[in-house]
């Protein structure tokens, strides 16, 4: 698929149509998602497979958990088609399948149409026996482990076996895309899209952020979408106390002249979107807002020119330096990883830096969310522009369709 190209920033057009003529899902994405319940081609599921059990060979373990609860942990979803939803334990085997252990008894009906291949079986009173007695009739010796599971659970594993981590494998596996995986990926963001048209259309003085929430899911919700996140941040631009999307709404009811500022991230079955963009409310923005969304333009260009196989993290902080050009600084990640978790490269700007710069380059097939959220050094303003991007071999390909640019919501002659 070419590069979607860069459209020209937009001052002060409406939202509500600019964002009007979003594109349908392709057809060959649509028969994806329309799906009685999507599932990976097999040979994806066994390249996974065999991925985990190389990195676990290669640590010295010779069995693998792969662990989730309380729906986190993407791991057992990527490996077996089931994602988390109380608890879940997979134990890969070495014919391509393995046990996967589920809470609650309910569950495991949906989890042995979803994971085929596999040894369903509910998890008992306690998983973390039916885990231990399946690690015993393996002859297991050393455990790689991978996944939240509770540390109680852990210590009592630890006390027959010794568990070795396979954190940063299984992260590391994560990294680079497979063809198939950004085919869902570009469904992830189809529906993000959708969310933020329907923000452009429905966004208005009066409602509030718990509206928002509403309009947002409402769009993807019955396109087999789910939330991953949708922050929100609302503030006067003539007086702004908020600089940042919180990641609780509030009840106070938006005004005329607020900036409203937002993540939306939807997603297809562990795999989203992330769109990030900041709307003026029923009036033009302010010239700070319009200083701020400027350099955060620029910097989202800069960093975007930057992407490619082979790029430095430092080339990537340092694409980023009109921010600091311009009087400004960021509260949010410049760039990070994503899909499949809150993934390496994570990095801040020049003047709020994210830590230590990880010692790697870029690499075909990334997903990577490039975020400028520009504020004021005294973080009292801010605005967010952005979205996720694909690392190919040309460069960087923009994964949403939506238009850039400084918006103004409301109904029409309201501003």
């Amino acid at each position: 698929m070419s590069e979607r190209p860069a459209a020209a920033p937009a001052e002060c057009s409406r939202a509500a149509d600019a964002f009007a003529a979003l594109p349908p899902l392709p057809p060959r994405l649509r028969a994806i998602l329309d799906q009685e319940y999507p599932r990976f081609p097999a040979g994806e599921l066994r390249r996974r497979h065999a991925c985990l059990l190389e990195r676990a060979d290669a640590a010295g373990a010779d069995a693998v958990l792969v662990c989730g609860e309380n729906r986190s942990g993407t791991g057992v979803g990527w490996l077996t088609g089931w994602p988390v939803t109380a608890e879940a334990v997979a134990l890969p085997d070495r014919a391509g399948g393995g046990t996967l252990f589920v809470q609650h008894h309910n569950h495991v009906p949906l989890a042995r149409r979803l994971a085929a291949g596999w040894d369903v079986r509910w998890g008992g009173p306690a998983t973390v026996e039916a885990v231990a007695a399946e690690l015993a009739a393996r002859g297991a010796r050393r455990v790689g482990v991978t996944g939240p599971w509770a540390a109680r659970k852990h210590s009592q594993l630890a006390e027959r076996w010794e568990l070795v981590d396979l954190n940063a494998d299984y992260t590391a596996l994560r990294l680079v895309k497979s063809p198939d995986e950004i085919d869902w990926i570009r469904i992830g963001a189809w529906l993000t899209d959708r969310a933020v048209g329907a923000l452009a259309a429905e966004l208005r003085s009066g409602l509030t952020e718990r509206d928002l929430w509403r309009i947002c899911e409402s769009a993807y919700v019955g396109e087999g979408g789910a939330t991953w996140i949708h922050y929100f941040g609302v503030t006067p631009m003539a007086a702004p106390d908020c600089c940042v999307p919180a990641q609780y709404p509030s009840a106070r009811p938006i005004e005329p002249g607020d900036a409203v500022l937002f993540e939306i991230s939807a997603q297809f079955w562990e795999y989203p979107g992330q769109a990030l963009r900041t709307f003026a409310v029923e009036a033009a923005p302010a010239p700070l807002y319009r200083a701020l969304h400027a350099a955060a333009e620029a910097a989202f260009d800069a960093v975007l020119a930057q992407i490619r196989p082979g790029a430095t993290m430092q080339s990537i902080v340092d694409a980023a330096r009109v921010i600091e050009a311009a009087g400004f600084s960021t509260c949010d990640d410049l760039v990070h990883g994503f899909v499949g978790g809150y993934l390496p490269p994570v990095l801040g700007s020049r003047s709020r830096p994210a830590g230590p710069l990880p010692e790697m380059a870029l690499a075909a097939g990334m997903t990577l969310v490039v975020q400028p959220n520009v504020v004021t050094p005294d973080l009292r303003a801010g605005v967010q522009v952005g979205e996720l991007v694909l690392v190919t071999d040309a460069g960087a390909e923009r994964l949403h369709a939506l238009p850039r640019g400084l918006f103004v919501a409301g109904p029409p002659g309201a501003a």
